[in-house]
């Protein structure tokens, strides 16, 4: 669309004459995009500010996660290197209270309340099975809870070319009414409407492409916390499976005291 508006543009100078005006001296960069600004109509104006919105509400998602990332992945580290050397549950149970952030804390959290539900804090557990099933669904909240407002990024992403492009639909249709009222090709008839089509179809790109890139790297940021996460759950199971059963007291041989 911006490949045809130049074309329509340059067949207008060259048809009008006004091929040979020149701008102003000294009217570039962002002066000239104040100039094409202070041209556009309502409906561009309306499409901008629906842009700056998505773009603000974008990065702020984006500072948040990568904030978030970087928390989830130090803390997640820290939290690993600590139940490999710990020698009771009871220590990693007092660190995972600290690193909420981490997944695979989170995780720890429910499977070691139905382990204590089950044994009481000792022993091995008496069913795997609902261990296996409380880290699963921890996983799971986990996993979710590193995706919320990610669906908003892609649908800033995706969306946002096509708000740029209905702005330079209505700019085109501006500049034919333009051509139309004036009843000669000038650009002074057609300039306003080029500029909402310009400027909104560069403002759609640069709220999508910084969206797309995000999401693409947060998304394989998360995959990564996924993968660890569901790592992390076959470890602790095994763990726990491999506690010692306490052996019985041996009994007491008769006419010992106490009998």
């Amino acid at each position: 669309m911006p490949i045809l508006t130049a074309a329509f543009v340059y067949f207008l100078q060259s048809d009008s004459g006004a091929g040979s005006v020149a701008p102003p001296s000294g009217v570039t960069g962002f002066g000239a995009l104040a100039d094409l600004m202070s041209n556009i109509g309502p409906v561009a104006i309306f499409v901008l500010l629906l842009l700056l919105l998505a773009s603000l509400y974008s990065w702020t998602v984006i500072l948040g996660k990568v904030s978030t990332f970087k928390k989830a992945t130090r803390e997640s580290k820290r939290f690993i290197r600590a139940f490999r050397k710990a020698s009771q549950l009871k220590e990693i149970a007092a660190l995972a209270a600290e690193c909420q952030v981490s997944p695979l804390a989170q995780v720890f959290e429910d499977v070691y309340e139905t382990y204590k539900r089950q044994t009481g804090g000792s022993g091995p557990p008496k069913n795997v099975v609902a261990l296996e099933r409380s880290a699963m669904t921890a996983s799971s909240e986990a996993v979710t809870s590193l995706e919320r407002r990610m669906p908003w990024l892609a649908t800033i992403a995706s969306t946002s070319p096509f708000v740029g492009l209905f702005g330079t639909v209505m700019g085109v249709v501006d500049a034919f009414h333009g051509l139309g009222t004036a009843g000669s090709g000038t650009l002074r008839a057609v300039a306003p409407g080029i500029a909402e089509a310009l400027i909104t179809t560069a403002a759609g790109l640069f709220v999508a492409v910084p969206a797309v890139v995000a999401y693409n790297q947060l998304s394989a940021r998360i995959r990564i916390l996924a993968s660890a996460t569901d790592d992390f759950c076959r470890e602790l199971l095994n763990s726990l499976e491999e506690i010692p059963v306490r052996s019985p007291l041996p009994p007491r041989a008769p006419g010992t005291a106490g009998d």
